[in-house]
């Protein structure tokens, strides 16, 4: 029998700030930074890693409520919690002092992501699969057990989840063998973010434009007249063809969206992500009547599977973002793939974050082997900096992620990492002044 023989926390963070990279309207000054979680065994070479995403101050709380949500895992044997990953969520999540604190959002569900996010990395290096394959490989009812429908059955009861999962399972084989050869098609933020200055705005376009890229975001809402401007010059350079998003990141009342996005409806985006408050469902509906056709996107910030059925009912989104590392792992995040389905709204995931390409390209592939079967609509972000740190880093080519082929979420780091960009004591942040 193999055991978890200990947990370790690390507060990792980079300082991307120091370039502006992840620089936008409401969040000038990121240091992309994780909560990472390693599950240690006694079984020589096999640990279970996972993280969620912060962007710097606060970092640490996320650590030390990863470091409670993962106590209970101590002890416990490796077979038993791989054997029924759908028993292990619920058991952390229902632990009722911690429940407390969110519920089920906040730092609280951070951390219960971080934590799944190791647990499922695990299952999938001790089956020596691919997170994607692992999950693809799964049957309807295996993948319905884990999803978490609680909350849920006034839309989505569990023969409808059954029944959607067994409608795509006999040709998986076929969209798989699809994708080892095209890759699943991907947009670039890395162009776009607010801090740039014009002229690097300009070269990144065209860099995204000669590597493939058929879709490209920009960062807006800091001011009009510079949107205007930015906007003016990224079509300038991509073309019309190209398909062309913009993101607010939350920093606007609902009239002013509107009114916003009416300015700059001339350079014809695809959607507005993130309009307004991501809380905001009835805001969210608004905006989309009066933006159209212009459509909506949000989902980074959505706390939990609850808001994202609200926007479903309200008819509020025209894309679906949801986060690998908000949503509380796997469990959670196949419960929004199945509403998504049923209510056809096509799931494009945020990525925008450390480590956050590496897993979002398995749900990805998961969603479209799996369980929308579709890739109208569909395209996933991808932000080109950070992988390096990364043991298995994900692979985009001509604007479409590579299927990973290693075991696991594709989510360890380097150790050499870590010992540089630990907070506060890794050797780059012992280089500098950190405040106390």
């Amino acid at each position: 029998m193999t055991t978890i023989t200990s947990v370790d926390v690390v507060d990792v963070r980079f300082p991307t700030s120091l370039s502006a990279d992840g620089s936008d309207a409401m969040n000038k000054d990121a240091d992309y930074s994780a909560a990472y979680v390693v599950l240690r065994t006694d079984e020589p070479g096999l640990a279970g890693h996972g993280f969620t995403f912060t962007i710097g101050r606060g970092n640490d709380i996320c650590v030390l409520a990863a470091q409670h949500r993962a106590a209970p895992l101590v002890g416990r044997s490796v077979e038993q919690i791989v054997g029924d990953l759908g028993g292990i969520y619920r058991e952390l999540k229902t632990d009722s002092q911690l429940r407390w604190l969110g519920p089920e959002k906040g730092v609280e569900h951070l951390a219960m992501a971080a934590v799944m996010n190791a647990v499922w990395d695990l299952a999938a290096r001790r089956a020596g699969k691919p997170l994607w394959r692992l999950l693809a490989e799964m049957s309807p009812e295996e993948l319905v057990d884990v999803a978490d429908l609680k909350y849920l059955s006034d839309v989505l009861t569990r023969d409808e989840a059954v029944g959607m999962l067994e409608e795509m399972a006999p040709t998986r084989a076929a969209r798989i063998a699809e994708l080892e050869s095209s890759g699943y098609p991907c947009y670039t933020t890395s162009a776009g973010w607010l801090g740039y200055s014009d002229e690097k705005l300009r070269r990144l376009c065209q860099e995204a434009v000669d590597a493939g890229y058929k879709h490209i975001k920009l960062k807006v809402g800091g001011d009009l007249e510079d949107d205007i401007r930015r906007l003016g010059i990224a079509r300038e350079v991509i073309g019309w063809d190209a398909n062309l998003m913009i993101d607010a990141n939350q920093v606007w009342d609902v009239p002013e969206a509107i009114e916003w996005v009416g300015r700059l409806a001339e350079f014809k985006p695809l959607w507005i992500e993130e309009p307004t408050s991501p809380d905001d469902v009835l805001g969210h509906a608004a905006i989309r009547e009066a933006v159209a056709p212009i459509g909506v996107a949000t989902g980074e910030h959505g706390m939990n599977r609850v808001l994202f059925k609200q926007m479903f009912q309200a008819g509020a989104i025209d894309f679906c973002q949801l986060d690998s590392a908000r949503l509380a792992s796997i469990n959670e995040i196949l419960a929004v793939y199945l509403m998504a389905k049923k209510f056809g709204v096509p799931v494009c995931p945020h990525a925008g974050g450390v480590g956050l390409c590496e897993l979002v390209q398995h749900l990805s592939v998961f969603d479209y082997v799996a369980v929308s079967g579709s890739l109208e609509g569909r395209v996933t972000e991808f932000v080109d900096h950070l992988h390096e740190h990364f043991v298995d880093p994900c692979i985009v080519e001509d604007g479409a992620y590579r299927l990973p082929d290693q075991p696991g979420y594709s989510a360890e780091m380097h150790e050499a990492s870590i010992a540089e960009y630990a907070y506060p004591n890794g050797s780059y942040w012992a280089s500098v002044a950190v405040p106390a």
